[in-house]
């Protein structure tokens, strides 16, 4: 699965669990927890539920931002459209026990490092200050204890699946980097090696032409005005030489130049029919 796939499947499974959580609220509204007789109390509590949910599609886009606005409403939900929230015996509604998880999570997982630690601690702080009050007044601990544990742990987790992330990106970028270096090193060797291809040409078999060039002009300058045949054949061996020494240097000019800078050269036209003929017939 490339990474492409994954964050799309990692997306597409945050928004389900969005999905799922406004489902789990309108049953527990609707069908579960809230009493019939106040009118009005099941659409309130559905619009601020819808409201929750709408806002936590962003909670990885701003994590801070989607916390506060969170708790913001499930404060008013608790205060003016929760019953039990004046009544220490009961618990408040699961769902905005789980929408705070959910914003605790995408704020350690997908948040900065102390800016946004210092936005998780004070909404910490914000909770304790609501419910230790409670707790005086004589509720359960074992209604709130537990939930602070589950909102630490939460923390935690999310932490760790940063970290991990954080560490993949790095492994990437660092494989990147690596297989950058490989290709210079590979366009180096080979530019390296044909540089002392080039070389060796050119110390051995060019300087062995010269040498049978310059031997051929002076055996032509020692039969001058005798054996015409002769000195025609070593003219020939002359200019064939001088040919092969053009065509040594075309080489390792060829040999010198990189692989972009020979893409880069220009294909024959049409005005170098002659000379391609000509090495065509040699």
């Amino acid at each position: 699965m490339s990474t492409k796939t994954r964050r799309r499947v990692r997306a597409w499974t945050g928004q389900l669990v969005v999905v799922a959580l406004g489902g789990l609220s309108l049953i527990d509204i609707w069908v579960v927890s809230l009493p019939d007789g106040v009118p009005g109390l099941r659409p309130a509590n559905t619009l601020i539920f819808f409201l929750i949910c709408l806002i936590l599609l962003w909670r990885r886009q701003a994590p801070v931002a989607v916390l506060f606005t969170v708790m913001v409403l499930i404060g008013v939900q608790a205060v003016f459209f929760d019953p039990s929230f004046q009544n220490p015996a009961e618990l408040p509604p699961f769902e905005s026990f789980l929408a705070m998880l959910l914003c605790f999570y995408s704020l350690a997982a997908y948040g900065g490092e102390r800016r946004d630690v210092l936005a998780g601690v004070t909404a910490g702080v914000v909770i304790l200050a609501i419910d230790i009050p409670r707790l005086i007044a004589g509720v359960n601990p074992g209604n709130i204890v537990p939930a602070w544990l589950f909102c630490v742990t939460i923390w935690f987790i999310g932490r760790t699946v940063r970290k991990g992330r954080l560490q993949a990106a790095r492994l990437q970028d660092l494989a990147a980097k690596l297989e950058i270096e490989r290709e210079e090193k590979a366009r180096t060797a080979v530019a390296e090696e044909r540089s002392r291809i080039s070389r060796e040409l050119h110390d051995v078999v060019a300087h062995s032409v010269s040498v049978m060039v310059v031997q051929a002009q002076a055996a032509q300058r020692l039969l001058e005005g005798e054996q015409p045949e002769t000195r025609q054949a070593l003219g020939s061996i002359e200019t064939t030489g001088r040919q092969a020494l053009t065509e040594m240097r075309r080489l390792l000019g060829i040999l010198r130049r990189s692989d972009a800078e020979l893409a880069l050269t220009p294909q024959p036209s049409l005005r170098h029919l002659d000379a391609l003929t000509e090495e065509v017939r040699e």
